[in-house]
């Protein structure tokens, strides 16, 4: 399959998610462009979004209004985060309810956000909250500029984050996500400083190198939630514009080798996807281990992990 057979296929009309990024990130179409406006158009009415929309409860929550957070992966938390990549806004009225719960029930007295709110932002639930509410049009609300606050606040003085407290590593990714879709005209010193030093961080290990070969990184996945692999810390790291760094050439080729013969990425797995102590974990404490959620069957060809593969892409030309 050709390069433009790949792009034709991400051009069908059957996810116009999928359509509207193709045309805008990797055909360069104006967001004003009409064949970007009818994509737009049809995502809340076909395809993922439309599918998401419809279990919505008409108080905007999914599954339960007693938490937001849970069950893990199919309650308003990860519907929110997933519809956030499908280029909804709150435009639609749909999106803003559910939006203004979210916002009320998870941020925290500090600044940041946290699964059942409280004193204390979370840094995964803070960096993902964050960067899903920027893409639907809360770049300037109160509570989002105080969350980049609070990421910029809660780094480590060495550069990145830690989500458990347990020290600085590669899974604390969604910090820099979030800044990667901030506007950059609204970063305050601190937040460079962050970025930069979490950059490093990242650079320093090359996306990988962090205690023994971890498989899972290795593995394609969407959603992500909270869980990291090589995908997507070249996702974050080419969107703040790192791209050229020659410290990024093992997961790049990486990248390359899974791509399929035919020019197409598979998804390689859904959450959750894990090994050694976590996978122990939830096999102990089966009632506690997450639904797995997905939009595309794992094995298989995959529209988001290939369009997210050639955005990459793109944008290693653009820095080069």
């Amino acid at each position: 399959m050709s390069a433009k057979k790949v792009l034709d296929w991400l051009l069908e009309e059957d996810q116009p998610s999928i359509r509207y990024f193709a045309l805008t990130q990797l055909v360069g179409k104006a967001q004003d462009a009409p064949e970007v406006l009818a994509a737009k158009e049809l995502i809340p009415e076909k395809g993922w979004a439309a599918d998401l929309l419809a279990q919505q409860h008409r108080d905007g929550w999914w599954v339960s209004d007693e938490s937001l957070y849970g069950p893990k992966y199919l309650s308003t938390n990860w519907m929110l985060l997933t519809l956030s990549d499908l280029g909804l806004t709150n435009d639609d009225p749909r999106i803003a309810k559910a939006c203004e719960l979210w916002l009320r029930r998870m941020a925290t007295a500090d600044g940041g956000f946290a699964p059942s709110g409280g004193k204390k932002g979370h840094l995964c639930t803070t960096g993902n909250m964050a960067r899903a509410l920027v893409r639907f049009g809360y770049t300037d609300h109160p509570k989002v500029r105080s969350a980049f606050q609070w990421l910029a606040e809660n780094r480590d003085k060495k550069g990145g984050w830690s989500c458990f407290g347990s020290g600085r590593n590669l899974d604390s990714w969604e910090g820099m996500s979030a800044f990667a879709v901030y506007p950059r005209q609204k970063w305050t010193e601190d937040m460079k400083r962050a970025v930069e030093l979490g950059a490093e961080f990242f650079l320093e290990r090359e996306l990988h190198r962090q205690g023994d070969h971890y498989e899972p990184w290795y593995r394609f996945h969407y959603p992500a939630h909270y869980y990291y692999d090589l995908l997507v810390g070249l996702d974050f790291m080419t969107a703040l514009g790192y791209g050229g760094d020659s410290r990024l050439q093992h997961a790049l080729s990486h990248l390359e080798k899974k791509r399929r013969s035919d020019g197409r990425w598979n998804l390689d797995a859904v959450h959750p996807d894990v090994e050694g102590n976590m996978a122990e974990w939830f096999a102990k404490h089966p009632k506690r281990a997450p639904i797995p959620f997905g939009l595309e069957k794992a094995g298989e060809a995959s529209k988001m992990i290939t369009l997210k593969a050639m955005v990459v892409r793109g944008r290693l030309n653009d820095s080069g």
